[in-house]
């Protein structure tokens, strides 16, 4: 089930995108809510308090998850080494899918949110190994 709460973290009453229970309609009414079940009531939010956890641990493990790729960037700009690994990838993409059919998740999807992952690590590589570029050339000056 693919929920979104629109910002209204914590909120029992935010919009589910799939359900159409609970939140508001476009001109600011409950739309059916208050024809819902009292029990349905209780067990969204008991799910959306649990889904709202979920996200916030994942937000906090790929901020733990993009330290360690930054350190893995200065380490690659200090010894001249790529930003990007293909063979790396490649071999962490086939993990992740393999990890994914496992969980019973899609891997496609898996395999779509690593690529973006690693889209994103890359760009700071990049971005790590300039900057490392041009405090050479200025410490040589």
């Amino acid at each position: 089930m693919t929920t979104s709460n629109n910002g209204n973290s914590g909120n029992p009453g935010g919009t589910d995108s799939t359900d159409g229970v609970g939140g508001t309609d476009s001109t600011g009414g409950t739309g059916n809510a208050a024809e819902v079940d009292p029990a349905v009531r209780a067990e969204l939010a008991r799910l959306r308090e649990s889904i709202d956890n979920i996200d916030a641990a994942v937000v906090h493990m790929l901020a733990e998850r993009f330290k360690c790729t930054q350190q893995v960037g200065h380490l690659k700009a200090a010894h001249q080494l790529p930003p990007a690994d293909p063979s790396r990838e490649a071999h962490q993409i086939a993990r992740l899918r393999r990890l994914a059919e496992n969980a019973r998740l899609d891997p496609a999807f898996a395999e779509k949110l690593l690529n973006f992952i690693i889209a994103e690590v890359i760009r700071h590589h990049e971005r790590i190994a300039d900057d490392h570029i041009a405090d050479d050339a200025n410490s040589a000056q």
